[in-house]
């Protein structure tokens, strides 16, 4: 077994823990009515694309979502969060050491011996969720299942959905697939964006990742036998039957979205292994990237 697949795994475990220490990590994330900004690179930017949309959509204070070498500078927050799984990416870093003593600043890690510890003004630790892999996968999962407890949106059925994400077989057909499009709507964007990247990362395959409303404007052109548009919650209104009409494999999400996202992880092993790839060594990566000054 890789270290992706071991850690892919674990995920059911590590947002049990997540949601049950949510409480105790209240004072050091957003509250109520705060203005915020959460910034991340990679994956860490699409769970932060994820996170922004949750909050807004219930109603906890206005929330944008930035890749941390876009920070908007001009503008005020109450608080930026930062999501970095090493705690040593040099953009996440930069921007809070521009941050510090102007803006309060929290950042989710799962490494308490990096700089990040000293750069943001709170942090939140969550080593049981570090991973050797360099493709993302449960301190991920972990992080967003935390902010969700925090906005009072988990519930148990989240990780019973994850368990059988990782117990059902995928799709008949889905694996031998040439071009994927994982679709999202709402906060399940940026799901479908980090899904599209685990697939490019570990598997090196064509992916795209759009909301599904914007899958009719032009996307949906490259559609056909042999490519698959995997939905991440609930569809808009006669899509899947346009998709299908394509000759396309359409994958309807029922399970939680962030189980669904599960579910991607380890298409995009399969993916690997039967392209004899190994997705402990992605091409071009590695775990962090930390910039020459």
């Amino acid at each position: 077994m890789t270290h992706v697949e071991d850690e892919l795994n674990s995920q059911p475990e590590c947002w049990t823990r997540a949601a049950a220490e949510a409480a105790g990590h209240r004072g050091a994330l957003p509250a109520a009515g705060e203005r915020v900004a959460v910034v991340g690179c990679g994956t860490s930017y699409f769970m932060a694309q994820a996170f922004a949309a949750l909050r807004e959509g219930s109603d906890q204070g206005e929330t944008d979502a930035f890749a941390a070498s876009e920070f908007p500078h001009e503008r005020s927050y109450d608080r930026v969060l930062a999501l970095t799984r090493s705690g040593t990416t040099t953009e996440v870093l930069d921007l809070l050491a521009r941050l510090k003593g102007r803006t309060p600043t929290t950042a989710i890690t799962a490494d308490p011996d990096t700089p990040v510890m000293a750069a943001a003004d709170d942090v939140v630790v969550l080593d049981y969720a570090d991973e050797r892999s360099v493709v993302q996968t449960r301190f991920a999962t972990t992080a967003l299942t935390l902010l969700r407890a925090h906005l009072g949106l988990h519930t148990d059925a989240a990780v019973a959905d994850a368990r059988t994400a990782l117990a059902g077989a995928l799709p008949e057909g889905l694996v031998e697939c040439g071009q994927f499009t994982f679709l999202g709507r709402g906060w399940t964007v940026g799901l479908a964006n980090e899904a599209g990247l685990k697939m490019r990362e570990a598997s090196l395959s064509w992916t795209e990742a759009y909301p599904a409303m914007e899958y009719r404007h032009g996307p949906i052109s490259i559609t056909t036998g042999g490519t698959a548009t995997w939905m991440f919650g609930e569809a808009p209104e006669g899509l899947a039957e346009q998709v299908r009409a394509t000759g396309a494999l359409w994958i309807e999400g029922r399970l939680d979205p962030l189980a669904e996202l599960v579910r991607a992880q380890r298409l995009a092993v399969a993916v690997a292994a039967a392209r004899g790839l190994d997705p402990d060594r992605p091409r071009h990566l590695t775990r962090s990237v930390i910039l020459a000054p």
